[in-house]
């Protein structure tokens, strides 16, 4: 039986226990890699669960707070805030994005007082989560994304935000110029060390709809004219470049597992950090056949070793505390 080109070459020795298969691992995970994505929701005195997210909540600032520290006693590298205003409060603007007690911003200072440099503390930067009518910007008379009017309120968002102690803001909306805007109001507010973590290939996906339930959108339609078009690869490549030209000190891939080809191209190219976002359609994905179809922890194992593997320096994932918790543990 032919074993290759020398008969003694066996490929197999290399996998006989799992000590050697640790040994020769071409791809590891790390807690500090990981980042937690948490909602904290206004006017809730329990955590809300997530339907279709089990095990996810919308936080009290409570619970938020204690997340946050099992998070650092876990090893995890940094928790990204989304935060649920009350319906009431939402308007045309996303006003409680900029509102020094809009609920982000709340959390936000709450979040740093408990855990302070131990993790490194993000924020969305984007309106979907803020706006009565769901959409990542501002809206002009027609109904459309107005581009540069929505630029006027991320600059707004990004020095609110870095007031209430983000290190770094994440600019998710995809608006085309959004992190020259976003770098020069934070320098121009004195917060030169505020980093900026850049959505740059962020498609218009199927995947992402237990989030719009997570965040309570009020989204009507779709965001097809200012997300990528999945079809699209050479794209994402001079989002990044642009990304990158105008400041973005670490930029993103999302979703996670559907782009491994576009995370792959995005980081071979990148001269900065490359962070890809496991979402909630994977996440629920997996959670949903984890009912006697899959094994759930050698399947989330897998997935993120691949969006690893593909060259990923950092994973947002719900799952980054109870994986921190495994790694640390020696599974």
């Amino acid at each position: 039986m032919d074993h290759g080109s020398f008969p003694g070459v066996r490929p197999r020795r290399l996998r006989t226990t799992p000590a050697m298969r640790r040994m020769v691992a071409e791809t590891r995970l790390d807690p500090a890699e990981l980042i937690l994505p948490a909602f904290v929701r206004e006017g809730v005195s329990e955590p809300v669960p997530i339907a279709s997210m089990p095990g996810v909540v919308q936080h009290t600032l409570d619970t938020l707070r204690k997340a946050a520290a099992e998070a650092v006693a876990a090893g995890v590298g940094g928790i990204m805030l989304f935060g649920v205003p009350e319906d009431a409060k939402k308007d045309a603007v996303g006003t409680p994005g900029t509102d020094p007690d809009g609920i982000l911003q709340v959390a936000l200072r709450d979040v740093r007082a408990e855990v302070g440099d131990d993790l490194v503390i993000m924020s969305d930067l984007c309106l979907d989560e803020h706006t009565d009518h769901g959409h990542c910007g501002v809206l002009d008379a027609q109904g459309r994304v107005d581009n540069d009017a929505t630029l006027e309120r991320y600059a707004q968002m990004a020095r609110a935000q870095a007031d209430a102690g983000a290190h770094t803001v994440g600019p998710s909306g995809m608006m085309d110029g959004q992190v020259r805007v976003i770098r020069e109001a934070l320098d121009g507010a004195g917060h030169q060390d505020v980093s900026i973590l850049a959505y740059t290939a962020k498609y218009s996906s199927a995947f992402y709809g237990p989030f719009r339930q997570a965040v309570g959108s009020s989204l009507q339609g779709g965001r097809k004219t200012y997300q990528q078009d999945p079809a699209n690869a050479r794209e994402a490549l001079r989002e990044l470049s642009l990304d990158v030209a105008e400041g973005a000190d670490m930029v993103m891939v999302k979703p996670a597992l559907p782009y491994l080809d576009i995370l792959c191209q995005i980081a071979d190219a990148s001269q900065v950090p490359v962070a890809a976002y496991q979402i909630s359609g994977e996440y629920a994905m997996v959670e949903a056949a984890a009912n006697g179809w899959i094994e759930r922890d050698r399947a989330i194992m897998e997935t993120l070793t691949s969006v690893r593997r593909a060259g990923a320096d950092m994973i947002l994932t719900y799952w980054a505390t109870e994986v921190a918790g495994w790694l640390r543990g020696g599974r």
